[in-house]
């Protein structure tokens, strides 16, 4: 990038912040949440076509693949796969080729989880903007749009050749996307002749220094239920006269991970990796502020205490260990008010962040092993089942 070009272009993106924040806005409007295809199909096709229409503009081509997996294990059908290119005006036969990954989809939010505003309207709040998906992941999928508009208004051709890559399950496993890139990948296809991928789904390491992420942590995600009865029951009439699935639920998840974030499931941390002396120096010179990281993540106004009070510690915990998270119960009443009810069957979620040296068979069987040990100690009638 000369100097003169780099000039006009951060003079350009200064300029252009009202139409990013308008568009941004628009973009967030679209509750395009994977999580719920039955309602929420629609709303990301909507922002597919949204955004396949803005590269058009552009003077782009794009298409919608249809999803190759069809269909989830519930019969919901699965959004389509925007696929878009932007050719370099001049020698683009010789110019290198980047496909750039985003999604547009986004997980539930709503007002009750705690958001100060509609999480679906953009919101400027202290200098920061605030909305569903606004850095996950549609800002920074937006944010090539505007780089090529900015190529393309100050008169400058594009270095290498662009291809985009936007899909609509990320927030729900990605479903289709690997049958996707293995039928995509084959001679002639879309991505035979990509040179360099570029992942946009990622932060920065804290609110000042931008970072180029190389790895992140493997999912493994649970589902436990236990079942007590075909049809909830009313606690009033029938309370003390069942075991309840919600009762044994409850103990099966709180054996998963103690107060202090230690894993209590034998053998999770058998295959991770020692630090070496070699490993343990990269921390020494990383840029990181445990108090700024803090305040970031809403946590100085509660608890205002992390699991680490060290940057080193922190950052070997949010990085090179494995965590396990308990994310909600499916089946229990989590609405306003009160509600008397005893749920048929409840099922758990929870999920581990995988490390390297880590087989998800082998992390899903020690899962299972416990869980199944836990339930037959607890004594009761109950059905249970675990599934990854």
């Amino acid at each position: 990038m000369s100097d003169n070009f780099k000039s006009q272009f951060f003079q350009h993106v200064d300029v252009s912040v009202p139409q990013y924040i308008t568009e941004l806005g628009e973009a967030v409007a679209i509750p395009s949440v994977s999580a719920d295809l039955q309602t929420h199909l629609k709303d990301i096709i909507q922002m597919e076509e949204w955004t396949k229409s803005y590269i058009e503009r552009l003077g782009g081509s794009a298409e919608l693949l249809p999803n190759p997996k069809g269909v989830d294990d519930n019969g919901n059908e699965l959004p389509p796969i925007l696929l878009a290119e932007f050719k370099a005006a001049d020698n683009s036969e010789s110019k290198k080729t980047v496909c750039c990954y985003a999604h547009l989809d986004v997980q539930p939010a709503a007002k009750e989880d705690g958001w100060d505003s509609d999480p679906f309207v953009l919101t400027e709040k202290d200098d920061k903007l605030y909305g569903r998906g606004s850095t996950d992941d549609k800002g920074p999928a937006l944010s090539w749009l505007w780089v090529i508009q900015a190529h393309r208004k100050l008169g400058v051709d594009l270095p290498v050749n662009v291809k985009l890559m936007f899909e609509g399950m990320e927030e729900s496993g990605s479903e289709g996307m690997f049958e996707a890139i293995q039928i995509l990948s084959k001679e002639g296809k879309f991505l035979s002749d990509v040179d360099f991928f570029c992942i946009s789904d990622n932060y920065w390491l804290g609110a000042s220094k931008p970072c180029l992420t190389y790895g992140l942590r493997g999912l493994a995600y649970f589902s436990c239920s236990v079942q007590c009865c075909e049809q909830d029951l009313h606690s009033g009439v029938l309370g003390g006269t069942v075991h309840e699935a919600m009762t044994d639920l409850v103990q099966l998840m709180a054996s998963l991970i103690d107060s202090s974030g230690k894993i209590l499931v034998p053998g999770i941390m058998d295959d991770v990796a020692e630090v070496t002396p070699e490993e343990d120096a990269l921390y020494e010179t990383i840029d990181f502020n445990c108090e700024s990281y803090k305040k970031e993540n809403k946590v100085a106004s509660v608890s205002n205490k992390l699991m680490y009070e060290n940057e080193k510690d922190l950052l070997m915990a949010r990085w090179r260990y494995p965590t396990l998270s308990l994310h909600g119960i499916e089946g229990a009443f989590s609405g306003t008010g009160a509600k008397t009810v005893i749920p048929a069957k409840a099922i758990g979620k929870f999920s581990l962040r995988l490390v390297p040296d880590q087989d998800p068979k082998r992390i899903e069987k020690c899962v299972s092993d416990h869980l199944n040990k836990v339930f037959a100690s607890l004594g009761s009638p109950n059905k249970m089942n675990v599934t990854l």
